[in-house]
């Protein structure tokens, strides 16, 4: 990996800060333009190139890191007109950050194999400061061999990662992740408005939490918001949340396993986000459910 060409598709939250842990280490990254990118002013000025098309940037690279909303998006970048597909280069690597519904991966990573290349799903959590810090978490899926030669630049920008196992149980393992964190959030947020109703001091209620049953990353992250209004440290949107969930109960209602608590937790981010909040930040849930009437039997 250490001359490897790298490109990288979605320069988000998330994809600026990888792309600028990758140049931070030296190699040499071309980014595809789009009007959904974050300002790329400071990836240029250390070295970062872009091009227009995804063939155009299947073609120069080695490692190309798809760094984008979800399945439908990869999909699309992979498949459509001038896209990744009709640039691939033989035995080149695609891997797919992004959080997707486990049977599409495998039929992309189907469509990539037979175009010569290389494939794993590697998907991340935590949130885009540890991105821009090379601090992600990482849960990888795919043929060993090609995992282990990708260690050096996955380095780069996590600190922790896991090999999973086979194609697509990197992302059975992060929907799984997500649901438990977007679970464990959305039932925190609805006690805090529960709190808030009944008068309770949030810093008196953080705390019984956090010395209790409730501690844990959740109620660190929600905590600041739950105490003074500060959502920075939960950047994840409710229609990111609600995608998420959607996925989760699509692999679910796939595998026969039991999902009554996760259809329920996604109706929350459903009328969340019909309710004009699907931009918010998810801690911005509490105040949505201290303000809505309560369930009808």
């Amino acid at each position: 990996m250490k001359d490897a060409r790298i490109g990288l598709v979605g320069v988000g939250l998330m994809g600026h800060g990888i792309a600028a842990s990758i140049l931070r280490h030296g190699h040499a990254l071309t980014l595809l333009e789009h009007p959904g990118n974050q300002p790329l002013g400071d990836l240029l000025a250390a070295g970062a190139s872009t091009v227009s098309t995804a063939a155009e940037l299947a073609r120069k690279v080695d490692v190309l890191i798809l760094c984008v909303t979800g399945s439908p998006q990869v999909e699309d970048v992979l498949f459509r007109r001038d896209g990744v597909l009709e640039g691939l280069r033989a035995g080149a690597i695609v891997i797919d950050c992004s959080t997707a519904i486990p049977s599409s991966t495998a039929r992309i990573a189907g469509a990539v194999e037979q175009a010569g290349g290389l494939f794993l799903d590697a998907p991340m959590t935590r949130t885009p400061k540890e991105a821009a810090e090379g601090r992600l978490n990482l849960i990888v899926g795919g043929d060993h061999a090609v995992y282990e030669r990708c260690l050096p630049l996955l380095r780069c920008y996590a600190e922790n990662i896991v090999y999973a196992g086979k194609t697509g149980t990197g992302h059975q393992l992060k929907l799984l992740h997500n649901y438990v964190s977007l679970g464990f959030s959305t039932v925190l947020a609805e006690a805090a408005a529960c709190a808030r109703k009944a008068g309770i001091d949030p810093e008196v209620f953080t705390d019984i939490l956090a010395n209790g049953g409730g501690g844990g990353v959740v109620l660190e992250r929600l905590g600041p918001y739950i105490e003074k209004g500060d959502a920075s440290g939960f950047r994840f949107s409710m229609s990111n949340a609600l995608k998420d969930m959607g996925y989760y109960n699509a692999m679910a209602q796939e595998a026969g396993a039991a999902q009554s608590a996760a259809q329920a937790i996604e109706r929350v981010y459903a009328d969340a986000c019909q309710a004009g909040l699907a931009q918010q930040a998810v801690p911005e849930l509490i105040p949505y459910l201290t303000d809505r009437k309560p369930d009808t039997p």
